[in-house]
This record gives structure tokens, C-alpha cells and sequence, in this order.
């Protein structure tokens, strides 16, 4: 789990956080290792293969000019345990060796474009070295998120000492599948006011949950609701990529979905559900019934009081629009950033080569240290120090100043005044349920969605997921926990908060891990320059295995580098 901030060409630097899933409850699990909380829905299709617009579908008929063989080593040349990025001339794969067996698939996680050589192997899968993404070595299936694609594999075979491997020339290029999928059996009318499953919000959560339910086979009507005017897009990405459009970050075109029958309304807020009558109401004044509903609404922006609310160029970073916007008003002007959570710092880190100054505000002493802690936010502090970033810290906004209505200065509470054309505010966020207040599903205190481990509110039929709920979290003894964040909502787990943080590696040249600990217990990790090692420590837990305070005090930390604990 984590961020990426990029600091001026050419250096780039990322922290990671790992989820650590240490146990796994495999009770109502479906086929494929996933939870099937829709099992009573008929799954009764033949399944097809799908794929979006730059996947690639296994072909009908093999015609020898579509392959590409090559000769890419001699059979020693790699031990057990090895992985090799290996040229086919029309392109490259992952060659891997393991037990004594050859195999090969796609080199890039097709999550970020992570190279996999650089990644952890261990009993027949692959892990991504920078935010966990998981695939078997044998079918390339995804097998933990975040993403949403497979891999391609390739046929292997040994020759006279030599390792050749025959591929797919698209499947090289595309480096990526999607799984097979079901198509809809029943005739549907898209003025239908009744849909057997209903999805509202389309980020990760909703999209895996309507794509899931088509890979088990699942053969009736999904409909997915969302308030934005795009298909799925990475929001994520919003504030590391702020010049992107919605096509470029786009997760799923129309056309994928329609071709594996899931109806996407845009432009469509839910505002109300009757849980007694299984009907969802939409602003427009439409309405539609469900058997099965998922809220997967996500969060929103958390109100922040201050003067000056009607002046422009302030922003909220929501929408690829916003983003452009941001960017567009920053060149060569004076941005200031409110808040240092992950959305903040990384967008002042888009800046500093776009902005003529960068101004950032935030409440603690460093960044991060509430999520990451002290000595690590100073690190990170430094580092965008160095690059001309400016810090406010343990101050608020008290007024926002304009001209003709255009921002042109932000007043700080201390009295400070800086100067200002665009500000971004990222000052946290409130899960966005506001619409269910009189529906009679539960939530907490803060708005959160209270569920149990099969995702199930109290109200029959309706589930929910991803950033809008709090839900059991084994290794915490069950405890009620909510993690907003982009992997969470692909697959829930994470450790629930430290009381100490063990640093190894050097701070001050930014290359180190964290070890956060509760008792004496590692519970998570983060990482700077460290690489696999996030993804080592997600191995290591994943299996069972219990991390130590003590073995990642003593400073030597090769045996979790090498293998991990025997």
C-alpha cells in the first residue's frame, strides 16, 4: 500500500505500504479464492473469453506468423529460484525457474508497469515489487490486487540444453489479459427498472465486485451506477499524473463493459434506498429495484471552514477535469497545497517542476506522521525541502483572498499570508453516505458502513465495500477497522495502527525501510528505495508467519532480503 512521489527529473522515489494478511478465511469462499456473497444468483452461462481494447483474447485459430520462438538461454543458466527478462525479438517476457521447471509470462505488472524481475517469487507465484500485485506462474491469473488484469502465459520447452520460448506476438505487446467471463443469458431491457445485481459507485470496489460475479459465471443483469460523467478511471493517479485525461486513465472503456454485458449510467447519484421495497432512488427522479445491491460509494472530501468560499481556482482533487485544471493555473504560478496527507504531497510533488513556487499547509509538525510516523515524515519533508517546497506546518487556513474572484492569496492562521493562484485542498475525507441516513443500514458514528466478513450490512440483500466501510480484520482479533485506501478496495486487510516504528537503511539518502510494530509484532512496512522488500514482508506474512520486533532490531535484515523466516 502506498504513494509515489516523484521529486524533479530524473529521481524518483516511492514509499509503500504493505497490507500484511497474515490470515485468510476461506469460509464462502467461491472456486477462485473470492468471496461469493452472491452465491443464491443463478450461475448457469457457459463461460467466454473478454478482454478490453489492448488485451488480449487467446485466439480461435493459431496461425504460425501470429507466434514468435526464440532460443533465449542455455538450460544452466538459471538456478531454482531465478527469474530472467528475456528478447523474443517481438518483445520481451518473464522467464522464470522454479522446482526445476521452466516457465514464462508477461515481464510488466499490469497494474503500474512494474518490471517483475524485480519482484518476489516464492511457491508458484510472482509478487510485484512495488505494490503487490500477485500472479501464478503457471496461468498468470491475478491472485492478489491491486488491478485488475492477468497475465499471458507462454509455452516453454528445452532443446538440446537450450530454453525456447514460443509466444503470442500480441500477447507480448499487450502485456496483459482479462479473465474469462459470462455473458448476460437474460433478455434485458435497458429501460428496465429492475436489476438482479446493483453496483453503486464505479471506483475499484464496485468494478471488481460487477467484473468477479462475470468470472464465476454469474448470467444475469448487473447494473452499475455512478454519480461521476466517466467510465472507471484510476483516481489515484489523479495527483501523480495531473495532466491526464479521462481516456488515458481510463480502467475499463464502454466498450469492454458492454461486451461482457455490465450497464455503466453516468451521470446517475443515488440519493435514497428503501431497503424494505429493494429499491435505489436517483436524483434525476428515476428509481430501481434490486435483488442484490453493493455500495461502493467511496469517500469525499472533508468540509473545511474557512472565508472566502465563493473565490475560484480552489480546488478539491475529484475529477481528471480538476486535475487538468490544476495544472493548467499552476504553470509557472504560485500554488499552495492544504493538507499533507498522500493526495497533497504528491500533488506538490507534480508541481515542483510546473510551478513557479509550492506552498504546502498542514496541522502536524512533519507529513504523514500520523499514518507513517516522525522520523519518516521528516525524511520526506527533506526531501521536497531540497526541491524548493515550502512548509507551513502546524498552522490552518483562516481566509481565502481574491481579486475580481480569482484566488490571489491564502491567510494562514498565524497570520501568515501567502501568495496563491491556485490552492488544492486535500485536508482528508468522510465516507460519502450521507444518502443512506434514512435507510435504516448501519453505520457508525463517522458514516462508515458497519459490515461483517462476507461484506453484509444488516439489511438483507445489500452489501458494501472499499473506502465507505469498517469490517473485521482477523489479525487484529476481529477488530472494526476501516482503511481508505486503493488496494483495500480491491481486497480488505491492513494492520491497525503501531506503536513504534524500527528504521533500517539510511534516512538521510532516503533509501530504508520501516518496520511499524504494535507490541511486539510487526503489523506493517513501509519503504523508500527498498525494493522488493515491501513485497518480501507481504510474502512473508501472507504465508502464515509472524514478523518479530525483535528480528528487525538487530540491523541485519538479509534473512527477510534472501527468503524470509524459515
Amino acid at each position: 500500500m502506498g504513494g509515489c512521489f516523484s521529486k524533479p527529473k530524473p529521481v524518483e522515489v516511492k514509499v509503500e505500504l504493505s497490507l500484511l494478511e497474515k490470515e485468510k478465511d476461506v469460509d464462502g469462499l467461491s472456486p477462485n479464492g473470492k468471496a461469493s456473497p452472491f452465491a443464491d444468483c443463478r450461475p448457469n452461462g457457459a463461460l467466454g473469453h473478454g478482454s478490453d481494447d489492448d488485451s488480449t483474447p487467446p485466439p480461435l485459430y493459431h496461425k504460425a506468423r501470429d507466434y514468435v520462438e526464440a532460443s533465449v538461454c542455455h538450460v544452466k543458466d538459471l538456478e531454482n529460484g531465478q527469474m530472467r527478462e528475456v528478447d523474443l525479438g517481438s518483445g520481451r517476457a518473464l522467464l522464470i525457474k522454479e522446482h526445476g521447471e521452466f516457465s514464462a509470462m508477461a515481464h510488466k505488472c499490469p497494474h503500474y508497469g512494474a518490471p517483475l524481475v524485480k519482484g518476489v517469487l516464492s511457491k508458484g507465484h510472482v509478487r510485484c515489487p512495488w505494490h503487490g500485485a500477485c500472479f501464478d506462474i503457471a496461468t498468470g491469473d491475478l491472485e492478489d490486487f491491486p488491478g485488475l488484469d492477468s497475465l499471458p502465459t507462454f509455452q516453454v520447452r528445452v532443446e538440446k540444453d537450450k530454453v525456447i520460448i514460443r509466444a503470442n506476438k500480441q500477447a507480448l505487446q499487450s502485456q496483459k489479459r482479462s479473465k474469462p467471463m459470462a455473458r448476460c443469458s437474460a433478455v434485458i431491457n435497458s429501460s428496465s427498472g429492475f436489476s438482479h445485481v446493483l453496483i453503486i459507485g464505479s471506483g475499484p470496489a464496485g468494478l471488481v465486485c460487477a467484473e468477479t460475479l462475470r468470472q464465476e459465471g454469474f448470467t444475469d443483469r448487473i447494473v452499475m451506477c455512478t454519480k461521476d460523467r466517466h467510465p472507471p478511471y484510476d483516481r489515484p493517479k489523479l495527483s501523480k499524473s495531473l495532466e491526464s485525461t479521462a481516456e488515458q486513465l481510463r480502467l475499463r472503456s464502454m466498450d469492454f463493459l458492454q461486451d461482457h454485458d455490465i450497464e455503466l449510467l453516468v451521470d446517475k447519484e443515488a440519493v435514497s434506498i428503501d431497503v424494505k421495497t429493494r429499491s435505489v432512488t436517483f436524483e434525476d427522479g428515476s428509481r430501481m429495484e434490486y435483488k442484490k445491491l453493493f455500495i461502493a460509494t467511496g469517500s469525499k472530501p472533508k468540509p473545511m471552514v474557512y472565508n472566502g468560499k465563493d473565490v475560484r481556482n480552489v480546488f478539491h482533487l475529484r475529477t481528471p477535469e480538476d486535475a487538468n485544471s490544476i495544472a493548467r493555473l499552476a504553470n509557472n504560478k504560485n500554488a499552495v497545497i492544504v493538507g499533507t496527507s498522500y493526495v497533497g504531497m504528491e500533488v506538490a510533488a507534480a508541481l515542483t517542476d510546473k510551478a513557479h513556487s509550492v506552498s504546502i499547509i498542514g496541522i502536524e509538525s512533519v507529513p504523514f506522521k500520523k499514518a507513517l510516523g516522525e522520523k519518516v515524515g521528516k525524511a520526506v519533508m527533506k526531501l521536497f525541502e531540497v526541491n524548493r517546497v515550502k512548509f507551513y506546518m502546524l498552522n490552518e487556513v483562516s481566509e481565502m483572498i481574491g481579486q475580481h474572484g480569482q484566488l490571489k492569496e491564502v491567510v494562514l492562521k498565524s497570520g501568515k499570508v501567502l501568495r496563491a493562484d491556485v490552492c488544492v485542498i486535500g485536508a482528508g475525507s468522510i465516507p460519502a453516505t450521507g444518502f443512506l441516513k434514512q435507510s435504516g443500514i448501519h453505520m457508525d458514528s463517522r458514516g462508515f458502513i458497519t459490515v461483517n466478513k462476507m461484506m453484509q450490512t444488516n439489511a438483507d440483500g445489500v452489501f458494501a465495500g472499499g473506502d465507505v466501510v469498517v469490517f473485521p480484520f482477523p489479525p487484529r482479533h476481529n477488530k472494526k477497522v476501516n482503511i481508505p485506501h486503493w488496494q483495500m478496495a480491491h481486497v480488505h486487510g491492513y494492520g491497525d495502527g503501531f506503536d513504534d516504528v524500527i528504521i533500517q537503511g539510511d534516512l538521510d539518502e532516503l533509501r530504508f525501510v520501516a518496520f511499524y510494530t504494535r507490541g511486539e509484532e510487526v503489523v506493517a512496512v513501509a519503504s523508500m528505495n527498498y525494493d522488493p522488500i515491501v513485497s518480501r514482508v507481504a510474502e512473508v506474512l501472507g504465508s502464515g508467519k509472524t514478523i518479530r520486533k525483535r528480528d528487525v532490531e538487530t540491523g541485519d535484515i538479509s534473512w527477510l532480503i534472501d527468503k524470509g523466516p524459515q
